[in-house]
């Protein structure tokens, strides 16, 4: 058993990923760019870039991330849901060792998803994008909520869905189990531990059946 767990938000515990690419392409169709699901995974899921420098000098940056931001917050309230079998699987979890969520995801975006989710009270602590420097695949965000939780990496799991995600959670020392989605499908997992179908094979795989 390890010390502690640390989950990944986006694609883990909430399904946002697609409305992400949804508000990417909402924004862009103003500027008369079409944004196609094949180059949301590859620049914004693998590469860690923003699709709307697809835009290219066709409208004014700021505005259009404003414009992406606002569609982005208003689908979360709408249509972000917990994927099936998290609650079950992290009832199980819950009370026998630490666990706290690390995500990329900005806090008011993080609690627009989570007003109704009801997920929250499992975990000690939550670090959003503010809460660190550099972002995933940089393991600073898993330093950093080791050093919080006072764990040594090398003594935690981590739960990611994407190649970001495990690079930065490899790099920090943590043991990794990856959990791609489709959207992150095709990705190089190979420095996770475990590549698993879903959140509910978990408990069997830390012994908890």
């Amino acid at each position: 058993m390890f010390d502690g767990i640390f989950w990944d938000n986006d694609g883990v515990l909430m399904e946002t990923e697609h409305l992400y690419y949804q508000a990417n392409a909402e924004a862009l169709t103003q500027v008369g760019v079409e944004l196609s699901l094949e180059e949301f995974c590859r620049i914004s899921l693998r590469q860690g870039e923003s699709v709307l420098a697809l835009a290219d000098g066709a409208s004014d940056g700021d505005q259009l991330r404003r414009l992406r931001d606002d569609i982005y917050f208003r689908l979360l309230g709408e249509e972000s849901r917990v994927y099936p079998g998290v609650r079950d699987t992290l009832e199980r979890f819950h009370g026998r060792l630490p666990m706290a969520i690390v995500t990329s995801c900005r806090r008011e975006n993080f609690l627009q998803m989570h007003r109704d989710s009801g997920l929250l009270s499992y975990f000690d602590f939550i670090l959003t994008r503010e809460d660190y420097g550099a972002s995933k695949p940089d393991p600073e965000p898993y330093l950093t909520a080791c050093a919080r939780a006072g764990l040594h990496p090398g003594r935690c799991l981590a739960i990611e869905d994407s190649e970001r995600g495990v690079i930065s959670a490899a790099r920090a020392g943590l043991t990794v189990a990856a959990i791609p989605g489709e959207m992150n499908r095709g990705g190089d997992f190979g420095p996770a531990r475990w590549l698993l179908e879903g959140i509910h094979e978990l408990p069997a795989l830390l012994k908890l059946d």
